[in-house]
């Protein structure tokens, strides 16, 4: 009997979401609000505005898709899990704050006791689409390595989790925002992985239809990191620098999907 695609995770797994999402129950029922906020605002200040404003890059589509360019060579597959996943990502944070009407900390708290970084924003706060979008993208790669590969790569879900931090640190999102993303952006991730399973091997080829299609979509990623300002000016420098690694990354890719075609 065929295997069914939701099985290929414990269902311990599957509750990890639900079960952050009920233990930050006091966070976004903002019970210990507005103090843990502007406790972890303040907390985060040592660290350089720059240092935060990179780490919420990681939830910003088209940096993903510059960061990740390079999957497109060493691990198609890998590259296949967060774009299974991101659909997911995108429908619950758009759910989330079309029917959730929820001011953001710089509606509610002095500003002048934190530190906001960019634009103020005022409205449309519960979830952090940044922390679901990482959560999401970490998640689905991480579970798309083997079980001896993701010893070795926790990092991956830690960088998920400074992105989460960033948001507040930067004054955008309550602390009950980051939880909420969180736990979204973790049931993203499993689901994308449910979608990868489905997945023909050959679609990881380089010759692929599919795969030169990714190609075309990091090259969209390329144009708006050179041409758009992705949420703050800080992030410029490391935006071109992705610019670039994504353009090298088609290139080569274009060249590894010739020979593959000629070779057929």
């Amino acid at each position: 009997m065929r295997r069914l695609p939701f099985t290929i995770f414990p269902v311990r797994l599957w509750l990890l979401p639900l079960l952050i999402f009920v233990l930050s129950t006091p966070l976004w029922l903002h019970v210990w609000e507005p103090g843990m906020f502007v406790w972890l605002n303040q907390f985060c200040l040592p660290v350089a505005a720059p240092v935060w404003t990179a780490l919420s890059l990681l939830g910003n589509g088209w940096g993903i898709l510059g960061i990740t360019a390079p999957l497109l060579l060493r691990a198609p597959r890998l590259m296949w899990a967060w774009i299974c996943a991101a659909p997911f990502a995108v429908l619950f944070a758009r759910l989330g704050k079309g029917f959730l009407v929820s001011p953001r900390p710089a509606a509610e708290v002095d500003n002048s006791q934190m530190r906001i970084v960019g634009e103020v924003l005022h409205n449309v706060s519960m979830p952090s689409g940044h922390t679901t979008t990482a959560f999401a993208v970490a998640t689905a790669i991480f579970f798309a390595l083997t079980p001896a590969q993701r010893k070795r790569h926790g990092w991956i879900l830690l960088l998920a989790l400074g992105t989460g931090l960033s948001r507040i640190a930067v004054g955008a999102h309550w602390p009950g925002d980051v939880a909420v993303g969180i736990s979204l952006g973790l049931l993203a991730g499993l689901l994308g992985n449910v979608l990868l399973a489905c997945v023909p091997l050959r679609c990881f080829a380089p010759a692929h239809w599919t795969m030169r299609l990714m190609a075309l979509l990091v090259l969209c990623g390329v144009y708006f990191l050179v041409t758009d300002q992705l949420d703050f000016a800080e992030n410029q420098p490391i935006q071109f620098l992705l610019a670039g690694v994504g353009l090298l990354s088609v290139v080569a890719f274009a060249s590894r999907s010739a020979r593959a075609l000629k070779a057929s």
